[in-house]
């Protein structure tokens, strides 16, 4: 799993390699495990620092990005817009309880980060 910030990605190496590896043919892969046995995991480079350096990834790794971004995106019930909605509306959200208001709000703030994530790996 990737943990992914508004400003910074938390887990950039397993992001970084993940997306490497993703997108290596298998000629690639094959080098780069050689490569690793001989470095024993210590030589990886790590290219995404922060949320910044997303649109300066290869179109393959963006791609790869993107879409697993959407499909994320599709295992929710509910829509930004429709979060965004709820949170507007004080009436409704005060009839909500408080576990669920925290509900809403953790969703909100995932599908705003996904979103974010969306047009970066354009």
């Amino acid at each position: 799993a990737f943990v992914i910030g508004r400003e910074r990605v938390f887990t950039e190496e397993e992001l970084s390699v993940a997306l490497q590896v993703l997108t290596m043919s298998a000629e690639e892969f094959k080098e780069f495990k050689d490569q690793e046995a001989k470095t024993d995991r210590k030589g990886t480079a790590c290219l995404i620092q922060s949320v910044t350096m997303i649109p300066n990834l290869s179109a393959a790794e963006k791609k790869l990005l993107f879409d697993a971004t959407m499909l994320t995106l599709k295992a929710f019930s509910s829509s930004l817009k429709e979060e965004e909605t709820m949170l507007g509306d004080l009436q409704a959200y005060l009839e909500l309880s408080r576990r669920e208001q925290f509900a809403l709000q953790v969703r909100y703030g995932q599908k705003k980060i996904l979103h974010q994530l969306l047009e970066l790996a354009k």
